[in-house]
């Protein structure tokens, strides 16, 4: 266009669009900032979901975070403290891991259903059913019930940390109360 000579700017764009019309090479070298923020963060995500899988540690806070690009898209705001920890890592309190430990002799629940692990307590524990209601009921709301440890946290993260924080360990593991 006559109206673009003489102007640096407005020749480069007429020169980069005669060309892209010609062929299919790309010739425009500059990549927005945004554009390589993005990849690079794709592609760190890609990468530590590959470490993440390849881990021999950590099975079951895996069942808990099975993807971490959904973990970090959920935005997933946790406020970490020991029972929320203790069920997530299946560390602390729980009767398997104090067994398995050699700290205490049997691994069985005072309730009497099973091995008391994250996922007795979670959802099979007697001592618990008063608490699992609320969480079932509120679960039901938005899917069906049981589900996955990954759905708890990726659609029900309140609630079940709510869930969570209603255990009382000392309580459930005292065997001479009843529930």
């Amino acid at each position: 266009m006559k109206a673009h000579a003489g102007i640096y700017g407005k020749e480069i764009a007429d020169r980069l669009a005669k060309e892209a019309t010609q062929n299919y090479l790309v010739t425009y070298s500059r990549i927005p900032i945004s554009s390589v923020k993005k990849d690079t963060r794709k592609e760190s995500i890609r990468k530590w979901q590959c470490q993440w899988e390849e881990a021999t540690k950590g099975a079951i806070n895996k069942e808990f975070f099975p993807s971490v690009e959904r973990r970090l898209a959920v935005n997933l705001s946790l406020s970490p403290n020991i029972r929320v920890t203790t069920i997530m890592t299946g560390h602390g309190n729980i009767r398997y891991y104090l067994h398995r430990l050699k700290i205490i002799g049997i691994p069985e629940c005072p309730c009497k259903q099973g091995t008391q692990t994250e996922y007795h307590l979670i959802l099979q524990c007697k001592r618990l059913n008063n608490e699992r209601d609320i969480l079932r009921n509120s679960v039901l709301k938005t899917g069906n019930c049981p589900v996955s440890k990954g759905e708890l946290n990726d659609n029900n993260l309140k609630q079940f940390v709510r869930y969570i924080n209603s255990m009382d360990f000392e309580k459930i593991n005292h065997s001479n109360e009843q529930m």
